[in-house]
C-alpha cells in the first residue's frame, strides 16, 4: 500500500515548508516538510521545495514500510494514510510501542482510531497544531469503506 494524495496533502499541510533548519515543537532540528536531520546531514544554505519534496518522499517511504511491518490486520486506505502520517510525525518507536497499535492488531479498529486523538501534546501541554493534525488523521481513519470494513 502507498500513501494517497490525501495523506501526502495532510503531511505537507501539517508540516508546512521551511527552507531553513528550525527546531520543531519537540526541539528536533528539522527542514523542508518536517524532515528530521540525521547526524550526517547539514543544510547550511537551506533547501528549495524540490529538494524538500525529495526528502519528504524518502521519509514517507520509510513510514510506509514501518506501518506495513508493524500492522498485522487489513487496513483501508484512510487508515493506512492516518498511520503513515502518525508515524511520520511521531516516529516509528512511538507507533511500535503504542496502545493504538495494540488495539489495531487486536482488531479493535474503532478504539485504535480513537487513540490517535490522544497524541496531541508537546510535553505536558496540548499543542493546537498536533490537535488539528490528530483530528485530521481521525477523519482519514473513518474515510472510505468504514473502519472495520478493511479492504
Amino acid at each position: 500500500m502507498q500513501l494517497s494524495k490525501a495523506g501526502l496533502d495532510l503531511i505537507k499541510r501539517s508540516e508546512g515548508f521551511r527552507g531553513r533548519v528550525y527546531r520543531d515543537v519537540a526541539g528536533i532540528l528539522t527542514i523542508g516538510y518536517g524532515h528530521k536531520l540525521l547526524r550526517n546531514e547539514s543544510f547550511p544554505d537551506g533547501i528549495n521545495e524540490a529538494r524538500a519534496a525529495g526528502l519528504l518522499e524518502a521519509d514517507v517511504q520509510f513510514a510506509e514500510r514501518v506501518v506495513e511491518r508493524l500492522v498485522k490486520v487489513p487496513l483501508t486506505q484512510g487508515q493506512f494514510d492516518a498511520l503513515v502520517d502518525f508515524c511520520f510525525n511521531m516516529g516509528a518507536g512511538r507507533l511500535a510501542e503504542s496502545s493504538l497499535l495494540r488495539d489495531l492488531n487486536s482488531g479493535r479498529y474503532e478504539a485504535a482510531g480513537d487513540q490517535l486523538l490522544l497524541w496531541d501534546h508537546a510535553g505536558a501541554e496540548i499543542n493546537e497544531g498536533l490537535k488539528t493534525r490528530r483530528e485530521a488523521e481521525h477523519s482519514l481513519w473513518h474515510e472510505g469503506s468504514g473502519a472495520q470494513q478493511a479492504a
